[in-house]
């Protein structure tokens, strides 16, 4: 199946993105007093446990919590230190979680059914709510069609690819309209997340670029306090320079290809030294990537499903974090499910010296090396990278 599909569902790639924003909160806000109230009704969740969650690079964090009535009902109750990117899951399960981007001192009604509470809930109760609402019920209606995509026998890779982008058109528009209308509005931190180039920039339309400038300015001045402002600001840096580096000299060359690789020798987690070197003989991906890069972690999951399938065959990734925060950098490798045994780090994020010795000024940044140490290629992506790793084990 084509990569396509490795995008969606869509709201755990925006937790991704977003799981840095509420960093600097104070994990502990149990015996601060109650400043946001969620109160609402699930038809058929009698007795279910419902509660709101900080997303954060330290995990999740339990803000409130509470069961249902017998009727559904239920009310919340619990504190936020500012606008942030928060989930409210039902049951026992974490998939039946919706977003809520909530301030302080904020009220919000969820009115739902059990049954498809992640995909239509009714959000009233602020500026934000109505957005959103009607975004998750477009993209409800895209996510049905796409399952029909997928199950639609005969199609080529390509044929898939341009049914996708005609079926999303519908959830581009919307959300292109309301952002460019209500840049500053606390729903764009959902509906921004459709205009990045999760499937690189071959097809990607580079307008989304100006608006995704304008929804970081709007937040800049309109929430000028919050990490999500800093965090948008920061994915809108690394797209533009990564498209300007895409412009400039393409996805797939650069002056390394060809040359043998610069060997590295950093510390793992454990402060063990480690060796690019060591791997020689085997086909090497070399992933540069940090724990804070939302485009690094939604990527991650394809590398991992890369390794388990060619480990056997002599395929080895050679992981480096742009990481400060050693242990950040451990919570990603342990939440990404990260299995291989090369994690490297100096910890000097953009100072390290390897963004010189490899080229590079964007992440997520990888190099292909084959068995005698040569670089072979750069920032391939899916089942381009696939293809090309199984013709270099084949030699």
């Amino acid at each position: 199946m084509s990569t396509v599909f490795k995008i969606f569902p869509f709201f755990s790639m925006f937790l991704f993105l977003f799981s840095s924003c509420n960093s600097t909160e104070n994990t502990s806000t149990t015996d601060l007093p109650s400043n946001f109230e969620i109160s609402g009704q699930v038809l058929g969740a009698a007795n279910q446990p419902i509660y709101l969650e900080m997303v954060s690079s330290k995990g999740k964090v339990k803000l409130a919590e509470s069961t249902t009535e017998v009727d559904g009902s239920f009310d919340l109750k619990g504190h936020v230190k500012g606008l942030g990117l928060y989930q409210l899951t039902i049951g026992n399960k974490s998939n039946k979680s919706v977003p809520l981007t909530i301030s302080p001192n904020e009220k919000v009604n969820v009115q739902a059914n059990f049954n498809d509470f992640e995909r239509l809930p009714k959000i009233t109760g602020t500026a934000w709510a109505p957005l959103i609402t009607e975004y998750m019920r477009i993209f409800n209606e895209f996510a049905f069609k796409q399952i029909q995509l997928m199950n639609t026998p005969g199609l080529t890779e390509e044929q898939q690819i341009e049914q996708f982008f005609e079926l999303k058109k519908p959830l581009d528009v919307y959300a292109k309209a309301t952002l460019n209308k209500y840049p500053s509005n606390p729903a764009a931190i959902v509906l921004s997340t459709t205009l990045t180039p999760a499937m690189g920039f071959e097809k990607w339309d580079a307008t989304n670029l100006d608006l995704l400038k304008k929804i970081a300015k709007a937040f800049q001045s309109k929430h000028p306090l919050s990490p999500i402002s800093e965090s948008l600001n920061k994915q809108v840096v690394q797209i533009e320079t990564a498209y300007n580096q895409y412009l400039n000299q393409g996805e797939k060359t650069t002056g390394l290809i060809g040359s043998k690789a610069t060997d590295i020798v950093l510390p793992n987690p454990e402060g063990k030294m480690i060796r690019l070197s060591d791997l020689k003989g085997k086909v090497i991906l070399l992933d540069f990537w940090a724990s804070w890069c939302g485009p690094c972690r939604s990527e991650n999951p394809n590398v991992v499903n890369i390794f388990k399938k060619y480990e056997s065959q002599g395929f080895a990734v050679f992981s480096v974090s742009l990481d400060a925060d050693v242990q950040a950098w451990k919570r990603a490798i342990k939440a990404d499910g990260l299995v291989w045994p090369s994690h490297v780090s100096d910890l000097k994020q953009w100072e390290t010296p390897l963004v010189k010795q490899y080229q590079f000024n964007a992440i997520p940044y990888t190099v292909l090396i084959d068995r005698t140490g040569t670089v072979v290629a750069t920032n391939l992506r899916g089942s381009e990278l696939e293809q090309k790793i199984l013709s270099l084990l084949k030699k």
